[in-house]
């Protein structure tokens, strides 16, 4: 008998023809909206889950869900899952890195590009009819090559932009991170390590890049927007809860810094609404990955790791050890 497994969101039809060779699948293509009650009392009656970064796997969930073997996030982030607590229920944990790395990348430099340029503030204005003279300083914005690129989170992702803005724009490269790359991969990157605080202080264009915990909520609020230039601009293209939404908005209306790019929000897809009345930020729902032959090779991972999971043991690419 095939074991049963949940699909929690709408994903390709050849993704679930797969999964269907294997197990016996509840599909949501109907992109039915879940709460987290009915997603618990869903996902009880499964073995395996494939999941996004919206569907909660936590202490609460497993309680409810004895039945649950393996759980497949079509994410590299993981932070709707409790991994510990997955670990403590014997409940394989797996996410998808590597397969949406360069174009997320990608997105990210045009996310930078989009703010630094003033983008869609320009278009905004000529969609409403305003343009009627050319002058030399409309929407005037930042240089972006030559100028300092500062990254924090200098992952896969991070590094994909850092090679982008190196090689590609001529850019000086500064990251934080927890731990320093190796000498190859700065020389690759062109990177130098440098402190947060001085990464902030010196930076033309801050991008964030690293994943979300609770010791990197908030890592950009209200103190550290004051440490940033003036005339700086901000990218987050990691997890929403990163920078304090808030008083990033009070400090865009205030200009003391001079845009941001914004594709991630705390409690998303709501997001704050003072983001929605300052012009000087872009405003993207959560696509960093989203081109048609990353988002098929993210789903076919979640699917692969489900499979590999339930035929060998183990998935592919394990967020956690377990004993199947």
């Amino acid at each position: 008998m095939k074991s049963k497994i949940i699909v929690a969101r709408p994903i390709f039809e050849e993704t679930l023809d797969r999964l269907r060779e294997h197990f016996d699948v509840t599909d949501n293509q109907a992109d039915v909206a879940w709460t987290k009650t009915s997603w618990t009392q869903a996902l009880a009656q499964h073995a395996g889950a494939l999941t996004t970064g919206s569907d909660p796997v936590d202490a609460e969930v497993l309680k409810a869900c004895p039945s649950l073997k393996a759980v497949a996030n079509m994410a590299v982030g993981y932070n709707n899952f409790d991994v510990p607590a997955m670990t403590a229920k014997g409940v394989q944990a797996s996410n998808t890195p590597d397969v949406l790395t360069e174009t997320t990348a990608d997105f990210g430099f045009a996310l930078l590009m989009a703010t630094a340029r003033r983008i869609a503030e320009s278009e905004h204005y000529l969609r409403r009819g305003e343009w009627t003279q050319w002058r030399y300083d409309m929407f005037a914005g930042a240089e972006v090559h030559g100028s300092t690129i500062g990254i924090l989170g200098m992952g896969r992702i991070g590094q994909g932009i850092a090679r982008r803005a190196a090689h590609g724009f001529g850019m000086k490269v500064i990251y934080h991170n927890r731990s320093r790359l190796s000498a190859e991969s700065e020389a690759e990157c062109k990177a130098t390590y440098v402190s947060k605080e001085g990464l902030l202080k010196t930076a033309d264009h801050v991008m964030l890049v690293l994943p979300y915990s609770a010791a990197s909520h908030h890592t950009i609020g209200a103190a550290e927007l004051s440490q940033m230039k003036p005339s700086a601009t901000l990218v987050n293209i990691a997890r929403g809860g990163i920078v304090d939404d808030a008083a990033l908005a009070l400090a865009l209306r205030e200009k003391r810094i001079a845009a941001a790019g914004l594709d991630v929000f705390e409690g998303e897809p709501k997001v704050h609404p003072d983001l929605l009345t300052v012009p000087n930020v872009v405003l993207t729902p959560h696509i960093a990955s989203s081109s048609i032959p990353t988002r098929l090779a993210m789903a076919n991972l979640a699917a692969d790791n489900l499979i590999s999971y339930f035929t060998q043991g183990k998935s592919i690419t394990p967020l956690n050890t377990v004993t199947a």
